[in-house]
């Protein structure tokens, strides 16, 4: 019997075989696929993928088969742990925390030794997680071969704010059809220690109630059934500043130039700063409902709170008065307690000789496919 991964990966390969991405140039790619994620293990989602898989994998068919030349990478093939079919359709399963990190490590060393001029693809299919290791391992790449890279994310996961779309279909139609290649910035934060950081999100970096939503779910994943994100968010509402003390933060927000724009001290909630603005987390909580990519939440009272929850879910939240929405390029954050930070649904404590901080726009660095106009 076929497994789900090798089904996935035979119709991807294909696709692969035939995508017009750096269209002239040999192309080999790598699928970084993490099997426990719920796009491959939850039976209902698992049919719901295969049958656009299936589609894609026959439309790509129209296309022209690539050069001979290039394939699935020298990486995927060696790294194979089992039979050799996984790998040579240029599949490698996550095994461990990390895994995926390592795995694009060693494809940039692959690229670095090679001569063959060779564009590589990466795609990532799982969730938030498995996304930020293989972006944060691929960013400390030198530009230079950055650039002969491409990265594709599929929402393989249960968390899929960091995927190019969160619908399947979406994102493959950037493998399948023509695109541009387009530079996105990563978030890094920057402690006051030079022992700690930096730390980097390629979605939403945030700090505040959320970071403890996200450090909870966590903590408690395996232990609690169902959707326990959304459990922890009605908690986190009632009890976070019981558990956490909500004290003013001195903020100080920088334009690219430099320039200090605007600064303010208030008893913030939350502060959630994105690589753009349009962007959500804790699966689909759109947090930046427009075009600006900062978003401050005032401490309010608890009826307050249990109406925002609703809010996040559409956007609406930043009709509030006590939302506070602008565009940023750097946020400095002065504090006076220990406060939690979520990265792209992992967690970070930041204490006291940490502070301030500074939240800030990367360099262009990261390769995405973009559709074409």
């Amino acid at each position: 019997m076929i497994s789900n991964i090798e089904e996935f990966a035979a119709d991807l390969a294909l696709m692969c075989s035939r995508t017009p991405i750096a269209a002239g140039r040999p192309l080999t790619w790598t699928i970084i696929a993490n099997p426990t994620a719920g796009g491959f293990t939850i039976n209902s989602r698992w049919k719901r993928h295969r049958e656009i898989l299936r589609a894609y994998a026959q439309e790509a068919q129209k296309n022209e088969k690539r050069l001979e030349s290039a394939g699935p990478s020298r990486t995927a093939r060696e790294t194979d742990g089992g039979n050799g079919k996984l790998g040579a359709l240029g599949l490698v399963p996550t095994r461990y925390a990390g895994h995926a990190g390592e795995i694009v490590e060693a494809l940039l060393d692959e690229a670095q030794a090679s001569t063959d001029q060779l564009f590589h693809l990466i795609i990532t299919a799982g969730g938030d997680g498995t996304s930020l290791e293989a972006l944060t391992a691929f960013y400390a790449a030198p530009g230079t071969v950055r650039s002969q890279f491409a990265i594709l994310r599929l929402p393989m996961g249960t968390g899929n704010d960091g995927a190019d779309s969160r619908d399947l279909d979406t994102t493959l139609d950037l493998l399948v059809h023509p695109t541009r290649i387009q530079f996105d910035r990563a978030v890094r934060l920057r402690t006051s220690r030079a022992d700690r950081g930096p730390f980097l999100a390629f979605n939403i970096l945030s700090v505040g109630l959320d970071a403890f939503v996200t450090h909870m779910t966590n903590k408690m994943k395996g232990t609690l059934p169902g959707d326990s994100y959304k459990l922890w968010v009605d908690i986190a509402t009632l009890f976070y500043d019981r558990i956490y003390r909500v004290t003013p933060m001195g903020i100080r927000v920088f334009n690219e130039a430099g320039q200090q724009i605007d600064s303010f001290d208030d008893t913030l909630l939350l502060l959630a700063f994105g690589a753009s603005g349009n962007r959500t987390y804790g699966s689909n909580v759109r947090i930046l409902p427009d075009g600006r990519n900062v978003c401050a939440v005032q401490q309010i009272p608890l009826r307050k709170k249990l109406a925002l929850k609703k809010l996040f879910l559409t956007g609406r939240h930043a009709e509030l008065p006590e939302v506070r929405l602008f565009n940023a390029h750097r946020v400095e954050l002065s504090y006076h307690s220990p406060l939690l930070a979520q990265r792209d649904g992992e967690s970070v404590l930041l204490e006291e000789p940490d502070f301030p901080v500074s939240i800030e726009l990367s360099e262009p660095a990261i390769p995405v496919l973009k559709r074409l106009p």
